[in-house]
């Protein structure tokens, strides 16, 4: 059965789901491809403080890899692409074209780019560390702008550093 939360973030609300108590989803408002509410379950907050505790870290800067138990719904080379994406270290960024080549197919950066896009949780699963061939800001299921902050974030070593 899924649950949820909403909690507040600097880059506005984000909705946590979990399934059968394990993180399934990290939306942000007005994301791209975010489920309808009626399927994040009732609210319960009780099951997300590890997910809050760690999210609140990373965004002071003081953590720089989750270590959160995940639950990702999706085809097997949607799967993979986002095992590839937690493997992006924090402050870096990889292109469309290098993941598709480390993941063995140089000539699938379109399809590393839709299944970039149904990241099912933002943030954790890094996908805002993946930039055009040129090292551009392309699309973002949070918005470009949120994309931009985030990677500010880890470039500054915190939310602070923003301001």
């Amino acid at each position: 059965m899924k649950r949820h939360t909403v909690i507040d973030s600097p880059y506005g609300p984000l909705t946590l789901v979990a399934e059968d108590g394990v993180l399934c989803g990290l939306y942000m408002t007005e994301q791209r491809h975010r489920p309808a509410e009626e399927t994040f379950g009732p609210r319960d907050a009780t099951l997300f403080g590890a997910t809050e505790e760690q999210l609140e870290a990373y965004f002071a800067g003081e953590l720089k890899e989750f270590a959160l138990p995940l639950s990702l719904h999706g085809t097997p080379f949607q799967r993979t692409v986002w095992e590839a994406l937690r493997q992006i270290p924090y402050g870096e960024t990889r292109t469309y074209g290098e993941l598709a080549e480390a993941l063995g197919n140089p000539t699938a950066s379109r399809a590393v780019g839709l299944a970039n896009g149904r990241n099912p949780i933002g943030i954790i699963v890094p996908c805002h560390r993946v930039v055009g061939a040129n090292g551009s800001l392309t699309g973002y299921g949070g918005g470009l702008d949120r994309k931009q902050r985030l990677l500010n974030l880890e470039r500054a070593g915190g939310v602070t550093a923003l301001f």
